[in-house]
């Protein structure tokens, strides 16, 4: 009988597990199922740029999978029955059992943090949300006041996006902390405030948001600011079908695993990317980010192949290598970084970062496109702005 490998989650860590299994198990006795909620690859590091009313296209998941041996399932899972080890569906077949599992189910926006966030706030977590903001941008672009909340990579990116791609927009941008970018050297900094200025980015910094109205918003420290739409940037969660399912847990939702991303509690599951607290080099929790989620898909479809072959696989490396951050389309910081995510003192500004941080992203997709390519002749049309 075959040994059963199930992927839930095509993003950036599910996409390349799938991928990376099925050339590492070229075997007759091994099915590989990938399930995801839509045939698209969707590129989540754009989906500030599709908001801000940018051109963009998903990539197709089956040309993606293309000359492979894996079997794309289109559908939501409800629920992971750990007892009869079985993936449930929305749609037929109702169910997929797996021998082993590979949780990838990503993350989503933290919309219950304060009143009012979940009924009013717009985010870009998914591309369902950034659909929604893009359409309120629209609505605004020959004027309006748009805040941004959070001052971390998202908002900063969304923020920048948003200035340069709807001047009308008066866009301003709520952080607690006493300043942006406080995680880069000191000329990366500079250059970020520099340029948020030059976009006409209205900084608030020390402001905590306490609440979100459908006209604005209201701070900790007691003041109220008037705004036609509030995007919500603060931080993300993962789904809570590990957590229902029983699985070991953290308070974000991610699945604790160990220096092989396997599961604590239920040793024939592994999670990869925004869904899994992965240790990082430093020690701490892996971030919540691209530059994680694909050695993680990488690793963990390696960690797999050797148990299956009867080897005991090594420790998954989790690094840093830079922070991208993009300021519009023809302007951004790339801070490199040591391993454990602290900033050296060498960081690229201005069109350098711009045109490095979009090859970057480009290579995410065409990396694994282009190994198709190579087996099966077709020809891939990048997906990009």
């Amino acid at each position: 009988m075959s040994h059963r490998i199930v992927v839930v989650g095509a993003g950036y860590a599910g996409l390349r597990a799938a991928k990376r299994l099925a050339r590492k198990l070229r075997r007759g006795d091994v099915t590989i199922t990938l399930v995801n909620a839509s045939d698209r690859f969707v590129e989540r590091v754009r989906l500030h740029q599709f908001a801000a009313g940018q051109r963009w296209s998903a990539a197709s998941l089956r040309h993606q999978l293309s000359g492979t041996s894996v079997q794309l399932v289109v559908a939501r899972v409800t629920e992971i029955d750990t007892t009869g080890r079985r993936v449930c569906l929305d749609v037929a077949p109702g169910a997929i059992g797996y021998d082993t599992l590979v949780y990838a189910a990503g993350s989503r926006a933290r919309l219950d943090d304060v009143p009012g966030a979940a009924e009013h706030a717009y985010a870009v977590a998914d591309l369902e949300q950034a659909t929604r903001l893009r359409q309120r941008v629209a609505e605004l672009a020959s004027g309006g006041t748009v805040a941004v909340v959070g001052g971390g990579l998202t908002g900063l990116e969304t923020a920048a996006e948003l200035a340069e791609s709807c001047p009308g927009l008066r866009v301003r941008l709520f952080t607690g902390a006493d300043d942006v970018g406080s995680g880069l050297a000191p000329r990366a900094r500079t250059h970020l405030r520099r340029a948020l200025d030059r976009l006409d980015v209205s900084v608030h910094p020390e402001s905590v948001v306490a609440a979100v109205r459908a006209d604005g918003l209201d701070t900790r420290e007691g003041a109220s600011f008037a705004a036609d739409a509030v995007v919500w940037t603060t931080g993300f969660r993962a789904p809570e079908l590990a957590r229902e399912a029983g699985f070991a847990t953290d308070e974000s939702g991610r699945m604790l695993v160990d220096a092989t991303l396997r599961s604590l509690s239920h040793p024939e599951v592994y999670a990869v990317g925004d869904a899994a607290a992965g240790v990082s080099v430093s020690g701490a929790p892996s971030r919540m980010s691209c530059q994680a989620a694909l050695p993680m898909g990488r690793g963990v479809a390696d960690v797999v192949a050797a148990r299956l072959s009867g080897r005991e696989p090594g420790p998954v490396r989790i690094g840093y290598v830079f922070t991208n951050i993009s300021l519009g389309r023809r302007d951004g910081v790339v801070q490199f970084t040591r391993a454990d995510d602290s900033p050296r003192g060498f960081a690229l500004t201005g069109r350098a970062a711009a045109v490095f941080k979009e090859a970057v992203v480009r290579s995410t997709v065409r990396s694994e496109a282009v190994t198709s390519k190579r087996r099966t002749g077709w020809k891939n049309s990048p997906s990009g702005v």
